[in-house]
C-alpha cells in the first residue's frame, strides 16, 4: 500500500509502525482545517494496512494538541432558528464529526499508541488517553480540560473513559474542576504507561525505538488479539458514552451557555486590560 499525504497531518510508516502526526504546530495542533477528517482517513488506512501492528498518534511541535479552537465560540454570526428543534439539529450536525473519530479509534484493530509529545488541553486532553491502548509521554506533558469554566461538558465519552482509567473521584477532580494534571500525576494514576525525558524529535525517536523493542520480543498478532479481547466487552458502552456526551454538548449550545460564558470572560479580560493601562 502506497503512503498517503494529507494537509494537516503527517502519515509515516516505518516497518510495522504507522505514525499519525498532527501537523498544525503554529496553531498548537488545534482541531482546525482538515485535521479531524485527515485523522479519520489515516486511521482507516492503517486499520487495513497489511503489515503494521502499532498505530501511533502524536503531534508536531511543542504541543500534542490544544483541542478545539475555542476562540471561535461566540464569534459566529447569529443564526435565527425557527424553533429549538432546528437549533438542536444544527448543533448535532456541528459536533457529529467527533463521533466518527472516536469510533475510528475505539474500533481500530491495530494497537493504538498515544505518544504525548507535549501539553494536551481541552479536547486534545480528553478525546485520546481514555481510548488508547498504551500511552507514552514526554516529560513536558500536562493535561487540562477547563470544560466547566467554559460552560461545556466532558467531551466524547471522557467522563466514562477517565473514570475507567483513574477512578471516579480523580476523574471528577480533573474533568469537573478543570485541574491541571502533571505528567507525573498521570503516570502515578495509571493514565500514562511510560514517561520519557526526551522532547521534540528525540522523543519521537524514543517512541519508535521503544515500540520496535516490543516488536523484537513480542508477536504482533498476539498483541492485537490481547487488545481485541480486552476491548470487545466494553466497546458498546464506550460508544454510548460518546453519543451521550455529544448530545449533552449540543444541549449546552442550544441553551447558549458557552456563548454567554465567553462573552462574560471577554468583558473581564477587557476590564483587566483597561485597569492595567491606568
Amino acid at each position: 500500500m502506497a503512503a498517503k499525504t494529507y494537509d494537516d497531518i503527517k502519515l509515516e510508516i516505518t516497518g510495522k509502525i504507522g505514525v499519525i502526526k498532527f501537523n498544525r504546530p503554529k496553531s498548537l495542533n488545534s482541531f482546525g482545517g482538515s485535521l479531524i477528517a485527515d485523522t479519520i482517513d489515516a486511521l482507516r488506512y492503517l486499520d487495513e494496512h497489511p503489515e503494521t501492528i502499532f498505530t501511533v498518534l502524536t503531534g508536531e511541535g511543542r504541543f500534542f494538541s490544544a483541542g478545539a479552537d475555542v476562540k471561535a465560540i461566540g464569534n459566529d454570526a447569529p443564526v435565527d432558528y425557527k424553533y429549538i428543534g432546528e437549533k438542536k439539529l444544527a448543533m448535532i450536525t456541528r459536533f457529529g464529526s467527533a463521533i466518527e473519530i472516536l469510533r475510528s479509534m475505539i474500533d481500530h484493530r491495530k494497537v493504538l499508541i498515544l505518544a504525548l509529545n507535549g501539553p494536551a488541553v481541552g479536547a486534545g486532553a480528553c478525546w485520546f488517553p481514555g481510548v488508547a491502548d498504551i500511552v507514552l509521554a514526554s516529560r513536558t506533558t500536562y493535561l487540562q480540560c477547563p470544560f466547566s469554566a467554559l460552560a461545556l461538558v466532558p467531551e466524547n465519552g471522557s467522563a466514562l473513559s477517565f473514570a475507567q482509567h483513574i477512578g471516579i473521584h480523580r476523574a471528577n477532580d480533573f474533568l469537573m474542576f478543570g485541574r491541571k494534571l502533571s505528567v507525573e500525576e498521570c503516570e502515578a494514576a495509571g493514565l500514562v504507561n511510560y514517561v520519557f525525558d526526551e522532547a521534540g524529535d528525540a522523543f519521537q525517536a524514543k517512541v519508535l525505538a521503544f515500540l520496535q523493542g516490543q516488536l523484537d520480543v513480542n508477536d504482533g498478532k498476539s498483541m492485537m488479539e490481547m487488545k481485541r479481547l480486552q476491548n470487545a466487552p466494553i466497546r458498546d458502552a464506550r460508544m454510548v458514552a460518546v453519543y451521550n456526551a455529544m448530545d449533552a454538548l449540543a444541549e449546552r449550545f442550544v441553551e447558549d451557555a458557552p456563548v454567554k460564558r465567553f462573552a462574560e470572560k471577554k468583558k473581564e479580560l477587557l476590564a483587566k486590560k483597561r485597569t492595567s493601562k491606568i
